[in-house]
């Protein structure tokens, strides 16, 4: 295999780490989600606090409770670029469902994913989520931008 074909396969197998990881959380299924994500991952995500490893599955679980029904997921935009053992992807996603308490979701937001190839399975290490936030001093979030 040639390194162009062998970039394509390990591409594929990050686009197939994140598709899993999208039908875990539309699945409302905590211990799938972190079956995506290496031991010792990080993430910068849309909740407090800065900085979460979330290696515990209630962290989720208490998230998800404040759904009803599942959690859709769509993914635009999507970069994957593979170098050796690491990879980074970056994306606009969409988050959609209905909250617990009756309010439809609807919010776009950005999200990069490093990855690291270990014992031959990509893992996600580190995800960074951001919504951009108005620059007009009042330092509101910026969830009426749609790409």
């Amino acid at each position: 295999m040639n390194s162009h074909d062998s970039r394509i396969t390990h591409e594929a197998k990050i686009r197939a780490l994140i598709d899993q990881h999208v039908k875990a959380l539309y699945a409302k299924d905590a211990q799938a989600v972190l079956r995506c994500f290496t031991a010792d991952s990080t993430r910068f995500s849309l909740a407090p606090p800065l900085i979460s490893t979330m290696t515990d599955a209630k962290t989720y679980d208490a998230w998800f409770a404040t759904w009803r029904g599942p959690i859709g997921t769509e993914i635009r935009e999507l970069t994957i670029i593979v170098s050796g053992d690491l990879g980074v992807s970056h994306s606009l996603n969409l988050m959609t469902g209905t909250s617990s308490s009756g309010h439809d979701v609807e919010l776009w937001y950005r999200q990069t994913l490093s990855f690291r190839k270990i014992d031959g399975q990509w893992k996600i290490a580190h995800q960074h989520d951001s919504v951009p936030f108005y620059m007009d001093g009042s330092f509101r979030a910026a969830t009426d931008l749609k790409p």
